[in-house]
């Protein structure tokens, strides 16, 4: 069956998933999985181990999956972030799917969570294949203006080539970006996560593969959301949150 999605929004499950009674356990859940993976144990084996103890549904899993990490991990991660005042004229490096997406589900009222390394996090996936919806353009839109707003210097889009319509994007990315005057080089890569690995720029991205090995990064999504999207709710998995 073709998808024939128009928003990034909520599964029909997510208000029950995620809702103010399960987010305790969820919290719980986090914190065991961390605790796992710093003493060493395996993702796939701690995430069964945690997910039976809580009885998780597979979506829930992932939402655990997504936010924890262990204590090395959120230290490299804290040491290396930068704040907003650090990109002013700098180079920055946007990790495309990851930013467009997450800003994309918070736009259209998909969730969203903040993580325990202060990421903001979906549940989106595009399955090897993404497709436009309706917020492409104003999430775009959005994270343009705020990259000008904040005045960062050069910026470098890299988009997954694997991805089925990934040449489409580059082409409405680059299109949006002459209509308003940003000079940005948007580029299509068959490992973007190795290019933003090894970059000298300000990397823009959540994803924890990344994180875990550049130099610097930015909390992009997260800060467009909480400044220029106040009205997203978003759901704290950190596991101090409330205590």
């Amino acid at each position: 069956m073709p998808d024939r999605r128009t928003h990034r929004g909520r599964h029909p499950e997510d208000a029950r998933l995620f809702g103010q009674a399960a987010v305790e356990r969820l919290r719980s859940a986090v914190e065991d999985f961390s605790l796992l993976l710093t003493k060493g144990y395996g993702e796939k084996g701690a995430l069964k181990r945690v997910g039976d103890k809580f009885s998780l549904t597979a979506r829930q899993r992932l939402a655990v999956l997504r936010n924890a990490c262990s204590d090395e991990q959120l230290d490299v991660r804290s040491r290396h972030r930068a704040g907003l005042g650090e990109l002013r004229e700098k180079a920055v490096a946007v990790d495309g799917y990851n930013v467009l997406i997450t800003v994309e589900a918070a736009m259209s009222g998909g969730v969203i969570f903040r993580g325990r390394d202060g990421c903001y996090k979906d549940l989106a996936s595009i399955h090897g294949t993404y497709r436009r919806v309706s917020e492409t353009l104003p999430a775009v839109q959005l994270i343009g203006d705020f990259l000008v707003e904040i005045g960062v210097g050069e910026v470098v889009w890299l988009l997954d080539s694997p991805v089925s319509n990934s040449g489409r994007l580059k082409t409405f990315i680059a299109e949006l970006a002459e209509e308003n005057g940003w000079q940005w080089d948007i580029r299509l890569l068959a490992n973007p996560d190795a290019e933003l690995i090894k970059s000298e720029r300000i990397v823009a991205s959540s994803d924890g593969v990344v994180l875990d090995r550049c130099g610097k990064w930015v909390n992009l999504a997260a800060e467009i959301i909480e400044r220029k999207l106040p009205s997203v709710s978003v759901i704290d998995l950190c596991p101090t949150a409330g205590k």
